[in-house]
């Protein structure tokens, strides 16, 4: 399932609106969607290196205004849900210490996972559940998207082709890491 998503995804790359199917999968990676826009962004910057900057550009904004609907998703839905439940459980104060630590590493929460295969969205969710404040949360989305977005492009833009099978030679592995980080965070969120 996940080759033929992948594969599904790789086909988006040669369609005429390319930047806007980035653009769609970079804000929904942000706050549900499995693939990351990595493997939207990669045929189409060896496609035509000179828009580098701009699949950068667009996989930024777009997955940033994501990342505002994963806050959105938190900040409404714990609210409406999670909040009432853990106050019949008695563990309302169990979650407020919770919200006070996430805070308080919260800028580095947001930039190691918009920077590392960790998923995005986890703490996208995390950041509007906790109450994380909006201003934080935005700049260092803004900053580690970013970087990680552009190292992309331009590591693609020197390198090319290359970079691309190691990609796809290790699809695999980073899917199996990706689901064992996932399983871990959700894991960690419950013991905290």
């Amino acid at each position: 399932m996940i080759r033929r998503l992948y594969d599904w995804t790789l086909r988006l790359a040669e369609h005429p609106r390319a930047l806007w199917a980035l653009f769609f999968v970079s804000f929904i990676e942000a706050s549900v969607f499995p693939i990351p826009p990595d493997v939207l962004m990669i045929p189409m910057i060896l496609a035509a290196s000179r828009r580098a900057w701009l699949v950068a550009a667009t996989a930024l904004v777009g997955s940033v205004l994501g990342g505002l609907l994963g806050y959105a998703i938190g900040a409404f839905a714990f609210d409406s849900v999670g909040a009432p439940l853990l106050e019949a459980m008695g563990k309302s104060a169990s979650m407020e210490a919770f919200n006070d630590r996430f805070n308080g590493v919260g800028f580095w929460a947001v930039l190691v996972a918009g920077l590392t295969p960790f998923p995005f969205k986890v703490i996208t969710i995390m950041s509007g559940w906790t109450g994380m404040p909006l201003a934080t949360f935005i700049v260092t989305s803004i900053i580690a998207r970013a970087l990680r977005f552009f190292i992309v492009a331009a590591l693609l833009w020197k390198f090319g082709a290359p970079i691309r099978d190691f990609i796809e030679r290790r699809l695999g592995w980073a899917f199996a890491a990706f689901l064992v980080v996932l399983i871990a965070g959700f894991a960690a969120v419950r013991v905290l």
